[in-house]
């Protein structure tokens, strides 16, 4: 599959890309969090960025007709490498439980290299779906309940945004990974059908 670089001048795509240079001051200000809680605010104000402008690329695409298969690939890229700065800082600071680390990363890379195999199979990008961006919807709602675990004083919050954005992450892969099997089988009998 080759990837027409004139399809990456949409505004769309221009939201896609800032956010993913959002993950520069997201990193820097996540490692710094554990010594200064106090940057929890800035940290929350950093991760609403993030997500309306998730928000808007996706809307914008829809309203210009500017669904791209560049922007197939960037949008979920913009949110893996987000997710992916947060959670390795957190892991590093020990805010975070190790398994949980693991969970997302395992989920990202498996995610990113099924991507690639049934884009070869089948000659375009599979978009990503509700699911995939509910998954990503909650695992930044846990990061939010860890800035702010403190404030919460509670350890419910904490606990179940832990434990549904991981069983979210299990579901994702199984359901992304039946999306890529039904798209490949689809694309086979489409071309015996031709031929």
């Amino acid at each position: 599959m080759k990837l027409n670089w004139n399809e990456l001048h949409t505004k769309s795509n221009y939201l896609s890309i800032f956010r993913i240079f959002l993950g520069i001051p997201i990193f820097v200000y996540t490692g710094k969090f554990a010594e200064n809680p106090e940057l929890r605010f800035l940290l929350f104000g950093l991760f609403f960025l993030a997500y309306i402008t998730d928000i808007l690329d996706g809307y914008l695409a829809r309203k210009f007709n500017e669904i791209t298969e560049f922007g197939k690939i960037v949008d979920p890229l913009a949110d893996k490498v987000i997710i992916a700065i947060v959670v390795i800082q957190f892991y590093l600071t020990d805010v975070i439980p190790e398994y949980y680390f693991w969970i997302i990363i395992l989920r990202d890379v498996i995610i990113f290299l099924g991507g690639i195999y049934v884009s070869n199979k089948i000659g375009k990008v599979l978009p990503s779906n509700k699911l995939g961006k509910a998954t990503v919807f909650t695992i930044m709602l846990f990061f939010l309940a860890v800035i702010f675990n403190r404030d919460l004083n509670s350890a419910f919050v904490y606990d179940s945004l832990l434990h549904l954005s991981t069983v979210m992450c299990f579901i994702s892969v199984l359901v992304y990974a039946y999306r890529g099997y039904e798209s490949i089988k689809w694309k086979k009998n489409e071309t015996i059908q031709k031929s």
